[in-house]
């Protein structure tokens, strides 16, 4: 039921989204940009009282212990991997994907292990938002989500889907927020290297922002995104260095 709630407001905002007409300096990626920026605020409240401290505290568990309970989680998402590197026609991929989550939920012991990695099968990590953008889908515009960060529709929409397939579909309630919190906490943990960099920009919003595109299409294209337009490029991005 929740994976259908969240499912379905991404889309109705999908469908609502619209840039002013009125604004010539609205970022058309952005339409909801005002309640974004609230919902920006919001999460630095609750960085600053909740999700900070708790990754400073996660950040000493020992890194070998951090680094299996990540894997474990990882190796969970391996099947919805291979789906999707198969409906993007992946063959390779699809069949690396396949050899590592056999092998690191066998040799490597439920995934704590990464086994696949040592022996030359990286990972070939795809989700239903990336294939959906492979097939043409709109992104959907840009959407700051409580707790969870930035965001386009079609990425987190794509999530839900993702965590409908086996084994993540069987997993309890509880065992999925756990998941999901060890994915959170080891999230929080990577920013903290950025909070420099953060800080010192002249508008954090924006920086997330265009650093969150960059990311997405690094996702979709694999790591070789082709050069975006002159006039598509975000001057205020490079503004902040």
């Amino acid at each position: 039921m929740r994976r259908g709630l969240l499912l379905a407001a991404l889309v109705l905002l999908g469908g609502c989204a619209s840039t002013p007409a009125d604004d010539p300096w609205a970022d058309p990626r952005d339409p909801y940009e005002d309640f974004n920026r609230d919902m920006w605020e919001f999460n630095e409240k609750l960085d600053d009282a909740v999700l900070r401290p708790a990754a400073v505290a996660y950040s000493k568990v020992p890194q070998p212990v951090r680094k299996g309970l990540y894997n474990v989680v990882e190796n969970l998402e391996e099947v919805a991997s291979l789906v999707n590197n198969s409906l993007q026609g992946k063959v390779t991929d699809a069949g690396v994907t396949f050899w590592r989550f056999t092998i690191n939920s066998t040799i490597g012991i439920f995934g704590i292990f990464d086994v696949a990695s040592q022996i030359g099968l990286d990972k070939r990590k795809e989700g239903f938002g990336e294939t959906l953008a492979y097939w043409g889908v709109w992104d959907g515009p840009y959407v700051m989500l409580p707790a969870m960060g930035p965001t386009v529709v079609v990425d987190r929409g794509g999530d839900v889907v993702d965590g409908m397939y086996f084994p993540v579909d069987d997993i309890s309630g509880p065992t999925n927020v756990v998941r999901w919190v060890i994915k959170g906490l080891d999230a929080r943990v990577k920013l903290m290297e950025l909070e420099p960099m953060l800080e010192d920009s002249l508008d954090p919003y924006s920086f997330v922002k265009e650093a969150y595109f960059q990311r997405w299409r690094d996702k979709v294209y694999d790591g070789n995104p082709p050069d975006l337009p002159e006039d598509e490029l975000d001057d205020d991005f490079y503004d902040q260095f």
